[in-house]
């Protein structure tokens, strides 16, 4: 234990000397959580649309206020010009156009319907499908406060009263998306710290030359491993704390569920990143290598864990892939855990993948290590 300590304080003066590495410790989190979390959401605003009122009547000038009035709507202009609104929307100035055809107000109160004409620009896929929702929501809006003043009128036959809706969201709402970023972003900053800095930080050994001379030590490898992995374990424990007062100062995320639950699933994950690492760095002779290879393995675990849409709406082969993916099992344990309040029991499935993956994924790197050393 004595040279294992003697080891672990070496290696917390080596980082604390690397000029390089202080930065992406303290400030790449701080920088992370302001940024990304503002910057990569899914909440619509200032959805740029264009009015095209044919009919000018009372009822589309209401519907027109009432786009005008939605805190997601931002409208640019109104015409009478269809072809000049597409016209924008080619040159993509405008995000949707709303066309009111001619006779919709007669047609809405002799037939209890009326058409309407919604184009919305599909390049982005989940971007439609949010402006297609909230456009739904603003007329559904507009028909029921015309159903509810519209008196003997013949559209409140296709309209019955008695039916009302209720909604109810659970465990987000107000429907933040900052809620579901700042965990994922959190997840992303310990698989950083625990993978890729601390295969830099082996592989410098091995650059340097100074690994040859540990090793004609009486230091047993496994002590010099646990030596050079302790200190990014304490560390990256150290960065979720810091990165939980962030988020809880700057976006008042929830935290409905055990801290400690929390702390000890990370720190069991933090071995899986950690022998991660430690494979990398055994299989990279130089920095470059170990940064090309923990990119590829960043980016790809990254990208399926889902971090942005849930991973379930990725293929089935997809989905099986996400098995040998830990922060997949990280990104839905901690987002359970804060925003769901969950327990042991509703994470033990994924405590027992963990598990196994640290084991393995530890056994392979110490193996791989002894082979090449």
């Amino acid at each position: 234990m004595r040279t294992i300590r003697y080891i672990i304080q070496k290696e917390f003066r080596q980082i604390f000397r690397n000029k390089t590495m202080l930065p992406m410790i303290f400030v790449l989190p701080f920088i992370q959580l302001i940024i990304l979390v503002n910057a990569a959401t899914m909440d619509m605003k200032n959805i740029n649309m264009i009015l095209v009122d044919k009919d000018l009547s009372t009822l589309s000038r209401r519907l027109g206020d009432k786009f005008s009035q939605s805190p997601f709507f931002t409208l640019l202009k109104s015409g009478f010009s269809t072809e000049e609104a597409e016209e924008k929307m080619f040159r993509n100035t405008t995000d949707m156009i709303l066309v009111i055809p001619d006779g919709f107000e007669q047609q809405l109160y002799r037939e209890g319907k009326a058409d309407l004409q919604v184009q919305v620009d599909a390049i982005n896929g989940m971007t439609a499908g949010l402006i297609n929702a909230y456009t739904t929501q603003v007329i559904n809006t507009f028909t029921y406060e015309l159903v509810s003043t519209s008196g003997g009128n013949a559209l409140i036959n296709h309209h019955p009263k008695n039916i009302t809706m209720e909604y109810s969201f659970w465990y987000n709402s107000e429907l933040k998306f900052k809620y579901y970023m700042v965990p994922g972003i959190l997840a992303i900053l310990l698989t950083i710290i625990g993978m890729f800095l601390a295969s830099l930080n082996l592989v410098r050994e091995k650059e340097m030359g100074t690994i040859e001379q540990i090793n004609v030590t009486p230091i047993r490898k496994y002590q010099f491993i646990i030596g050079k992995l302790v200190p990014f374990w304490i560390i990256a424990l150290f960065e979720l704390a810091f990165g939980l007062t962030l988020g809880k100062l700057l976006f008042n995320i929830p935290i409905e569920g055990s801290l400690l639950l929390l702390f000890a699933y990370a720190a069991l994950y933090l071995v899986a990143v950690l022998g991660m690492g430690l494979l990398i760095s055994t299989l990279s002779q130089t920095q470059q290598q170990a940064q090309f290879l923990n990119f590829f393995v960043l980016v790809t675990f990254v990208m399926m864990s889902g971090i942005f849409t849930p991973a379930e709406s990725m293929p089935h082969w997809a989905q099986n892939l996400n098995y040998v993916n830990p922060m997949a099992y990280f990104m839905r344990v901690i987002r359970m855990i804060l925003l769901k309040g969950s327990g042991f029991r509703d994470i033990l499935g994924d405590f027992v993948a963990i598990f196994i993956m640290a084991i393995a994924m530890t056994s392979l790197a110490t193996w791989r290590y002894r082979k090449i050393a």
